[in-house]
C-alpha cells in the first residue's frame, strides 16, 4: 500500500538542529501533539501490524555539534550536522509508520580506559588523545595505568590493575575489531554534551506523544574498565582473572531479534553505529541469517570519525571502515536505505 507521509508540524525550525543550545518547548508539544495527531490520523503504534523500531545511536551533543568534545564531521566537515536534520525531518515525514523510537546514550565518567585521564606516560603526564595503546606499550613501560584510581577501581591493588589493563588490551588485539583508542572525554554524565541534540529530542518526544509509543533509552558505556562501541555488548566480556567484567543486553537483543523490521541511523558510522550493526550480525547468525533483512541502515543520517590536520587533510579519517562496512551489511541481507527514500520503497518492508 501507499504510504501517506506527514507534513512537518509547525514547531519545526530547520535551523534549530545546528544550536547547541536549542531545546523543545516540552509544553507545547504535551499539549499540541495529540491534536496533530487527530488532525491527520494518526493511529496510536498498539495498532501496527507491522511493528517498525528506529533506533537512533548516540544522537548525542558532543558528537553532533563543532562545539562538542569528539564532533563527527565526516569528510565534508558538516557530517553530523546535516545527518540529525535529516534525522528529525525522517522523523516527523513518517511518524505515522514508525512504531516506536530507541535512543541509546554514550555515557561516561571522567576515569575510563578510552580517556587519558586513566594513563600516565613514563615521566607521569597523561598522555595525549588520538592514538592507540597496545599492550607493548604497557609492557615495556612507555604508558602505566593511573595509580590514583586503584582505591576504588580494585580496592588499590594496582599489581590487580596493571594485569587488567594488559588482558585487556591484548584481548583487543585477539580479537581484532579495535586497538584500544585513547579519545577526548566526551558525554560526561551530567554535562551538555551527553543530552540529546535538542531538535531530535523534539521529534523524538512529538513522535511518542502522537503515538502513545515507549521512547525507550538505552544506556551504555559506563564501565571504566573496557569500550562500549556497542549497544549489544562491551568490547570485553570477562576479567584477567576469569571473573565477569561485563555482560551483553541480552533483553535489548531479543527487542531488535522479534522486531517485524529495525531501521537504524546515528553516530559515528565508523564506531558505535558499526559496532552495534556488527553484534547484531554477530546475533542474527546465530539464529536465522534470513532475519538480516529486516534490518534497513539509513546511510545518510551517520558519518564518519574524522580529524582533521588544520592544514586541509585528516590526522585519521574512518570513512573506508564506513564504506567496507555497508559493504559487509549488504552482503549479509541488510538494506542499504536514504532518509528521503519514500518507506513503501524499502524493500521488502509491508506497512499496514
Amino acid at each position: 500500500m501507499m504510504i501517506t507521509t506527514l507534513p512537518f508540524p509547525t514547531h519545526y525550525d530547520p535551523s534549530n538542529v545546528a544550536k547547541w543550545a536549542y531545546g523543545p518547548n516540552q509544553m507545547d508539544l504535551f499539549s499540541n501533539a495529540h491534536l496533530w495527531a487527530k488532525v491527520h490520523g494518526v493511529r496510536p503504534s498498539g495498532s501496527d501490524k507491522t511493528k517498525l523500531l528506529l533506533l537512533l545511536i548516540d544522537a548525542q551533543k558532543d558528537f553532533s555539534f563543532k562545539e562538542g568534545t569528539l564532533y563527527v564531521g565526516g569528510r565534508s566537515g558538516n557530517g553530523a550536522v546535516e545527518d540529525s536534520r535529516r534525522i528529525a525531518e525522517f522523523i516527523y515525514r513518517n511518524a505515522g509508520v514508525i512504531t516506536d523510537i530507541t535512543v541509546t546514550m554514550d555515557t561516561h565518567f571522567v576515569y575510563q580506559i578510552f580517556f587519558t585521564t586513566f594513563w600516565l606516560d613514563k615521566d607521569g603526564n597523561h598522555p595525549a588523545p588520538f592514538q592507540e595503546i597496545v599492550t607493548d606499550d604497557i609492557r615495556s613501560g612507555k604508558l602505566r595505568p593511573n595509580p590514583a584510581v586503584a582505591w576504588w577501581l580494585c580496592e588499590s591493588n594496582y599489581t590487580w590493575l596493571v594485569k587488567q589493563v594488559m588482558f585487556y588490551t591484548a584481548e583487543l588485539e585477539r580479537a581484532g575489531k579495535y586497538k584500544l583508542y585513547l579519545w577526548p572525554p566526551h558525554c560526561i554524565l551530567g554535562g551538555d554534551g551527553h543530552a540529546l541534540v535538542g531538535a531530535i529530542q523534539e521529534a523524538r518526544l512529538w513522535h511518542s506523544l502522537m503515538r502513545g509509543s515507549r521512547a525507550a533509552v538505552e544506556i551504555k558505556g559506563g564501565n571504566p574498565l573496557t569500550e562500549n562501541y556497542s549497544v549489544l555488548r562491551p568490547e570485553v566480556l570477562m576479567r584477567w582473572d576469569g571473573e565477569p567484567l561485563d555482560q551483553k543486553n541480552t533483553a535489548f537483543i531479543e527487542k531488535l531479534l522479534t522486531s517485524d523490521a529495525v531501521a537504524i541511523a546515528g553516530q559515528a558510522a565508523s564506531h558505535c553505529v558499526k559496532s552495534s550493526i556488527d553484534d547484531l550480525l554477530t546475533e542474527i547468525a546465530t539464529q536465522d541469517p534470513k532475519l538480516a533483512r529486516k534490518v534497513y541502515v539509513i546511510t545518510d543520517c551517520m558519518s564518519a570519525v574524522t580529524v582533521p590536520d588544520g592544514k586541509g587533510g585528516f590526522l585519521a579519517d574512518f570513512t573506508p571502515q564506513v564504506e567496507d562496512a555497508f559493504k559487509r551489511f549488504a552482503a549479509a541481507g541488510m538494506n542499504l536505505v536514504t532518509s528521503t527514500q519514500p518507506i513503501d520503497s524499502w524493500p521488502g518492508l509491508e506497512i499496514s
